[in-house]
């Protein structure tokens, strides 16, 4: 494997393989903008439901090609992709689990239970704040990012859409709460992984990050707040929420007890059990409840009169994980809160991220990024522009490289000998890589992250982005506090790298 920068790699049968040029780097990354823009410019929103696969798929072959023009060999290439593919596993049986959840979920009543109790206490003057510290709340309890805007984020924005308010900017308060929780947590994997990348200690890491974090969640609370209350008394004055509880209470038997997958979903995260683990043990939890509190529910969708009551739990419980739940209302809201879930209904999102992986995977193994960044590194004069460099590799790294774990490793490893030999401690490089690179990751419609949480709270990413306040303004505080020195901790030059390692 060539890192760009190395001599030439001699290979077991006297072939050579040489790093990539920049010619090779400007191909593919033209090869990427012509073909992402050309999907989006034809099929705007719906590139998203396979033109874009197909595009990064085309992407992945050019790399492919461009590799073996160097001197590699095919079974290089395809080891590559299975570590691409590999690393992707948690993720996969994730989207499944969650698909799986939100049929079990509407089919139970967990998820319109949450909407039925969620139109009576939730104004639309503050119920973009609300709705973001919610999520904050939640995502620092449990860790988690995604599950927070699988569960609680679903219902929210399905109260939006009974409320009459902004799907979009709901899902962008949803995104801005849960990341903001995701950050601040000790049981998120990507806070501790970050810790360990640099080399600190992740409590330490969390206390850096708070430094841009709460600041960035304030601004974007207030935002929040300021549309609400603009535009929420319209809302109020033409959203009739009458009709719609009407129809959740004839369908469902509203009670808490609805709410027992949601409990137990929070309390297996606070234990660290895996996501999967949990996410399935609530789909499953709901399926068993919904035969108590359902019956009528579970008997209609397993269509089949003659099944005892267990064996049409079973049944609809089995079809709901597997294609979803469906429902017929007469009402068009209830109806789209309802219709949903099921795994394959995330079989859309896994293709765009085997591409995304497997196109981000090859141009890191084969040296193309690192062809990329470490210009920018070598450029990079003063500490702004250091930081200026970081962020653009980090955001960059999730829109080439579709990946967020991509796009906190490598500048992660790239950055920390320079940080040491500026005399930077390594906390600032934490919270830099975790704001540039976790915290985008959702902006980007082809990256894992954007993938799935467009997917999950059924609003496209374009469409949400410009509402994800905090995942805006965390980058750009970072950035700022870079120029003017704020909050920014030095160490002896050289021994940035000694103290992290001392503290992890």
């Amino acid at each position: 494997m060539s890192d760009g920068t190395q001599d030439a790699d001699q290979h077991d049968d006297g072939r050579t393989a040489r790093p990539p040029s920049v010619t090779d780097l400007v191909l593919v990354l033209a090869t990427l903008v012509v073909l992402i823009g050309g999907s989006l410019a034809l099929f705007g929103l719906d590139a998203l439901d396979g033109p874009i696969q197909v595009a990064l798929v085309l992407c992945a072959l050019v790399a492919m090609l461009v590799v073996l023009k160097n001197g590699h060999r095919w079974e290089e290439i395809e080891a590559s992709g299975q570590r691409a593919l590999s690393s992707i596993t948690s993720a996969v049986f994730i989207l499944l689990a969650v698909g799986a959840l939100i049929g079990t979920w509407n089919m139970s009543g967990t998820i319109p239970t949450l909407v039925y109790y969620g139109i009576q206490v939730l104004s639309p003057g503050w119920y973009y704040a609300a709705a973001a510290l919610i999520c904050g709340i939640v995502a620092m309890s449990i860790g988690s990012s995604w599950t927070t805007a699988a569960t609680v984020g679903v219902g929210l924005v399905g109260i939006a859409t009974m409320l009459g308010v902004s799907a979009p900017i709901t899902a962008g308060a949803v995104i801005s709460g849960a990341y903001l929780g995701d950050k601040l947590s000790p049981l998120s994997e990507t806070t501790v992984l970050t810790a360990q990348m640099v080399k600190v200690n992740v409590y330490e890491h969390i206390k850096r990050q708070a430094w841009t974090s709460i600041p960035a969640f304030v601004i974007a609370f207030v935002l929040f707040l300021l549309i609400g209350w603009v535009w929420g008394p319209a809302a109020t004055d033409t959203g009739d929420t009458g009709s719609e509880l009407n129809a959740l209470g004839d369908i469902y038997w509203i009670t808490p007890l609805n709410l027992l997958p949601l409990l137990l979903l929070v309390a297996l995260s606070a234990r660290k059990v895996p996501a999967t683990l949990a996410l399935m043990a609530a789909a499953i939890t709901a399926g068993v409840v919904g035969v108590f509190t359902q019956p009528a529910v579970i008997r209609a969708f397993a269509g089949d009169p003659a099944l005892n009551p267990v064996l049409a739990g079973i049944k609809a419980s089995w079809r709901a994980m597997a294609t979803g739940f469906e429902k017929s209302s007469g009402l068009a809201d209830v109806d789209r809160l309802l219709s949903r879930g099921g795994m394959d209904s995330m079989l859309p999102t896994l293709w765009l991220i085997i591409g995304a992986v497997t196109f981000g995977t090859l141009l890191e193994e084969f040296g193309l990024l690192n062809r990329l960044i470490e210009p920018m590194v070598r450029a990079a004069k003063g500490i702004g522009r250091l930081f200026v460099t970081v962020f653009a590799s980090a955001f960059g790294l999730n829109i080439v490289a579709g990946d967020q774990y991509i796009a906190l490793v490598l500048p992660a490893r790239v950055f920390r000998a320079e940080f040491a030999a500026r005399g930077l401690a390594p906390t600032n490089l934490s919270r830099l890589a975790a704001d540039s690179g976790t915290v985008t990751s959702p902006l980007v419609p082809w990256n894992s992250c954007g993938a799935f949480l467009g997917a999950v709270l059924g609003v496209p990413t374009l469409a949400y982005l410009p509402f994800c306040f905090f995942n805006l303004a965390s980058p750009l505080l970072s950035v700022i506090y870079g120029f003017t020195g704020f909050k920014i901790e030095r160490v002896p030059v050289g021994e940035a790298g000694r103290d992290g390692q001392d503290r992890a």
